[in-house]
């Protein structure tokens, strides 16, 4: 038996329009439902992940400040054995002075490179207290660092479980809804696709439920549902923009109104009686 050659998405009926756009839109609410499945775990993931590669890139940071402030303080240490020196070369020059005013002069550079001593150590205590703050603010980070890598990997093993036992399915749902897709003509696919993206749902396409929208539940004129019955154009919801159909074309049993039956003690009826 010869196989069916596949029919152009332009040349299919509305109704096969439609109800090929209302089993895209199953298969990816079910898709949409193992992803809820995941609930927030692939976000904490990202959190996390964020939040460690800032901590890595704050203690790398702070180390590069420890480390200056290391130099920092050797370079002071050096200005101070080097003001030693000098004080005691001008020691000794005083020994030799010709008059008060070169032994004035000594005095006075002693006194300053005194002064450059007394400087460079309380500049090497600042910078030893800040050095030491940083490096426990190092280890602070560190230990953070530490209990957020063990809480990614714990998120990421119940992540990588969940992605496990349900990849299969979603799977083999993609791969039927890229099939569906290629059945519905771009024009109206890319509008569903917009539909269904500014929809809080999720759904692109609704059927009518007790005479109103199945998506915004707004109801429908008597004459638009007639026109969704006959499926023979595509009808949007002037609300919220859905498409809509008919529950049977959708699979669906409608749900019809039962009316009340009139009450036999109207006006009429009394008025009858009173006559008889």
């Amino acid at each position: 038996m010869a196989r069916e050659a596949k029919k152009d998405p332009s040349e299919l009926t509305v109704e096969q329009k439609l109800k090929t756009l209302f089993q895209l839109q199953t298969t990816l609410s079910k898709i949409d439902e193992i992803k809820t499945l995941r609930g927030e775990l692939p976000l904490e993931v990202q959190d996390l992940e964020d939040e460690i590669a800032g901590l890595r890139t704050r203690i790398e940071k702070i180390k590069a400040e420890v480390s200056e402030l290391k130099s920092s303080v050797a370079g002071k240490k050096v200005e101070i054995e080097t003001a030693k020196a000098s004080v005691e070369k001008y020691k000794s020059q005083q020994e030799n002075v010709r008059n008060n005013r070169e032994y004035d002069f000594l005095t006075k550079e002693i006194e300053f490179q005194t002064l450059e001593i007394e400087l460079c150590e309380k500049r090497i205590r600042e910078f030893t207290a800040s050095r030491e703050e940083k490096e426990a603010e190092i280890e602070k980070n560190e230990h953070t660092l530490e209990e957020r890598q063990k809480d990614l990997e714990q998120k990421k093993s119940e992540l990588d479980e969940i992605i496990a036992e349900t990849k299969q399915e979603e799977e083999k749902l993609r791969d039927k809804a890229k099939e569906l897709e290629t059945k519905i003509e771009p024009r109206l696919l890319q509008s569903f696709k917009r539909i269904r993206k500014n929809s809080r749902n999720g759904l692109g396409i609704v059927y009518v439920q007790r005479d109103a929208c199945g998506g915004c539940f707004n109801k429908i004129p008597p004459q638009r549902q007639l026109d969704i019955r006959s499926r023979k154009k595509v009808i949007v919801c002037e609300y919220c923009g859905r498409i809509m159909i008919d529950p049977e074309l959708a699979g669906v049993q409608a749900e019809h109104k039962v009316e009340e039956a009139p009450t036999t003690t109207t006006k009429r009826a009394i008025r009858r009686k009173t006559a008889e």
